[in-house]
């Protein structure tokens, strides 16, 4: 058995070196397994080798894009290496059956399906769970969806999603980890962790597909599956990391995206596929395709029909054709002609057969069946669901009430409370990007709160629907806000309002649900809003007028249970954004980690009044600052961040790239900390951030960049000092020759609440 090593350290390109909690494993990295492949690989056809890059989807009976309706037939002949959309365990022993029991070589399917945040027990979509700030936590949400999929049969899971997404008009947002590397890193490792478990090959783990490599989150104009255009210092430095940190952890495949990159399709990409994910980071995963990406190559227009496409896609690097059945048809006779090596084929099924023997589906194939049901909703899964629900709740705003204390949490004084808008008790509209859910799952909000204020207590109007309503029931809304001692409105997105194929030109409340918001806030009643989204929503009369605003994204089956120990106190938000939330759609694509620009508007100090000067980079006719900045998000306590301190204040450029390109665990460079207190009276915890900006480079470099985080505990009254050692990693930088290297800089070191705050500490890299 070999023990599962992350990938060594490479000169010049920069390297993650994962923390050393992370247990030991066993996987696709395993030579082991050689001998085993290479003894399968010498018996097969050549027809039975396509087959094991040939992945279906047998969700739908007719094979999406295929026509095909002979799945059995194929799968006995060996034709087909993988299926997806078979979601429990009797079906897919079925199959197998016929795959292990009638095929000629007895090679076992792979069955894979989009668990993306979570698979019977619905978690927080990832936008949600990165807003946590909590990688173990996510870990430990990935670890259970594991469990459940796996005793469905499920050992792949398309996912995690860790493109980096700087434009709220994409849908596909709400996938992911947000617009940082750093962070998007972390959550990468996490969740490839969680899918895999200690060990591959044990039953209840899965194997993870980090996607959609690379840059599929920068589609022009946020529309999904657009062009991109992104430099080869932009992809390294902020579209990459996640990839690399999902490698790093031993993500067994990769996905290729669907848009084209500075011209090239991702899916026939061979700098992306080879120069950098095989030769840079030497992965020996397998690369999936994503849904008929192969056969898209067609309409991008680098193929002119199904052979070029089919070989132009394989010879770039990707594996398994996700759908298209290009490869089906058509590679066999590529290889016959000479158009593509035979020596290349075998290379990719050894992958593939590799995954399969690490998975350990020859030694068992099945899935026992009667253990099925007992693996879903387990009452720990339903505890961990609450807790990553409660804590990816973003609190927005909290300005005080009537009372002149802040409205939230609200007091055992409310005795009746009007609940409106159609997001409060539509379990649909909870459920979002997970397949497997049901409706009588989920707790809704509205259920929750009934239980905890009593029915009589609770006046519920829908007031409208999401994309429609009446003036007969905005009436209603606002006549039940004027019963109510306090109103809380539950507003937002339809799930399939975000997700892929979900772009969005406009960012508002769809339908009439800003004219409802209005019309109860002019009753003059407290109004708490609680907004259900899979993206920020721009809603500046909102947060002008409404004293308290909570975002909630789409929080999973305890969505109620989550919201109302939240909106009562029982739990303190600590939620922190992932995404800069915009004023205007017209700011994006909107992003933190921006360049200063050779004109750049002072953002730097709030007392300060904007500059009159036009001819800066700033729009005419709204700011440049978000509504509010990313990592931002308010507790019901209070808390103050003391003066940034560094242990050196000056570092030495090439003694930092000696410990860069140094093998083994390094020492830090420095290490920076900061008082945090909590001056109110409630505990409280905190995501304590640290931002890192040089400057003198060769490269301009971010106004700021996240290079640490940590969540500490405070209770009322007490401080903490926080430390973050800081190893060279964080004063590197892709130079202007895309070399990963640290480089003479004056640097700025933060330690504050969000990526906007805090006061500076000045540190210089010397030669």
């Amino acid at each position: 058995m070999l023990v599962w090593e992350p990938l060594a350290a490479q000169t010049g390109k920069g390297r993650s070196t994962p923390p050393s909690s992370v247990p030991v494993r066993t996987g696709i990295y395993d030579p082991s397994l050689d001998a085993k492949v290479e003894a399968l690989l010498r018996k097969m056809t050549l027809e039975e080798k396509v087959g094991q890059l040939a992945q279906y989807s047998a969700g739908q009976p007719t094979g999406p894009g295929t026509g095909r309706t002979d799945y059995e037939d194929m799968i006995a002949k060996g034709q087909i290496g993988a299926l997806l959309n078979i979601a429990t365990a009797k079906d897919t022993n079925a199959l197998q059956r016929i795959a292990v029991e009638k095929s000629r070589l007895h090679v076992p399917i792979v069955f894979g399906l989009d668990v993306v945040n979570g698979f019977r027990t619905e978690f927080p979509i990832p936008l949600g769970l990165a807003s946590t700030w909590d990688p173990s936590l996510v870990e430990q949400v990935a670890r259970a969806a594991a469990r459940e999929a796996s005793a469905s049969g499920i050992r792949w899971t398309f996912a995690p999603m860790v493109d980096i997404a700087r434009d709220a008009r994409w849908g596909r947002m709400a996938e992911g980890a947000g617009e940082d590397p750093f962070l998007g890193s972390e959550m990468a490792a996490a969740y490839v962790r969680g899918y895999q478990g200690s060990r591959l090959d044990a039953s209840d783990s899965i194997a993870a597909c980090a996607k959609h490599f690379v840059g599929y989150g920068a589609a022009e104009g946020g529309r999904d599956y657009n062009t991109t255009e992104i430099s080869e210092h932009t992809l390294r430095q902020f579209y990459l990391p996640p990839f690399h940190a999902a490698v790093n952890a031993g993500a067994a495949t990769i996905m290729s995206a669907f848009n084209a990159i500075n011209g090239v399709p991702a899916s026939a990409n061979p700098f992306t596929l080879q120069q950098v994910l095989r030769k840079e980071w030497g992965f020996r995963g397998v690369v999936d395709s994503d849904w008929e990406a192969v056969g898209e190559l067609i309409p991008h227009g680098i193929a002119n029909d199904g052979p070029a496409a089919a070989r132009k896609g394989f010879l770039a690097g990707v594996d398994m054709d996700m759908t298209s059945s290009l490869y089906h048809d058509h590679l066999a006779q590529l290889v016959r002609s000479g158009q593509v090596p035979l020596a290349r084929l075998d290379e990719s099924v050894r992958r593939v057969l590799r995954l399969k023997f690490a998975l350990g589906l020859f030694d068992r194939p099945y899935t026992d069946e009667t253990h099925e049901a007992a693996a879903m909703l387990r009452p720990e899964a339903i505890s961990l669901a609450r807790t990553a629900a409660e804590r990816s709740l973003v609190l927005l705003k909290n300005s005080p009430g009537p009372n002149n204390a802040p409205i939230l949490p609200l007091s055992s004084d409310v005795h009746d409370i009007a609940l409106i808008g159609p997001l409060a008790d539509d379990p649909p509209n909870l459920e979002s990007l997970a397949k497997l859910g049901r409706n009588e799952d989920l707790i809704s909000f509205r259920a929750a709160l009934s239980r905890h204020v009593g029915e009589h207590h609770l006046f519920h109007v829908k007031g409208v629907d999401i994309t429609v309503g009446n003036d007969e029931d905005l009436a209603a809304a606002v006549a039940a806000a004027g019963k109510a001692d306090m109103v809380v409105l539950a507003l937002g997105e339809d799930p399939g309002m975000s997700g892929e194929a979900a772009s969005r030109s406009k960012l508002g409340l769809p339908g009439r649900q800003q004219e409802l918001l209005q019309k109860v806030v002019a009753t003059g009643k407290p109004v708490v809003l609680i907004l259900f989204s899979g993206r920020p929503l721009t809603l500046p009369w909102a947060f002008e007028h409404v004293p308290a605003v909570l975002a909630a994204w789409f929080p999973g089956v305890q969505a109620g249970p989550a919201l109302v120990r939240t909106v009562f106190g029982e739990s303190n938000p600590s939620g922190k954004l992932v995404v800069s939330w915009p004023r205007s759609v017209g700011q994006e694509p909107l992003y933190y980690n921006a360049l200063s620009t050779g004109r750049p508007v002072d953002n730097t100090d709030p007392a300060k009044p904007p500059s009159d000067d036009k001819y800066l980079s700033r729009y005419i006719d709204e700011q440049n600052s978000p509504q509010f900045p990313f990592g931002y998000g308010l507790s019901y306590s209070s808390l103050r961040y003391g003066a940034t301190e560094v242990s050196r204040i000056q570092l030495k450029a090439s003694s930092l790239n000696a410990m860069l390109n140094a093998s083994g665990v390094r020492e830090p460079a420095l290490t920076a900390s900061a008082g945090v207190t909590n001056t109110g009276s409630r505990a409280a915890e905190e995501v304590v951030q640290l931002y890192v900006r040089l400057q003198g480079t060769s490269v301009a470099q971010p106004v700021r960049a996240l290079k640490g985080f940590r969540r500490v505990i405070l209770a009322p009254g007490e401080t903490k000092k926080v430390t973050f050692d800081l190893g060279p990693d964080a004063f590197a930088m892709w130079n202007d020759r895309n070399k990963f290297v640290v480089e003479p800089a004056k640097v700025s070191i933060w330690i504050s609440p969000d990526s906007a705050h805090g006061t500076a500490r000045a540190v210089e890299i010397l030669p």
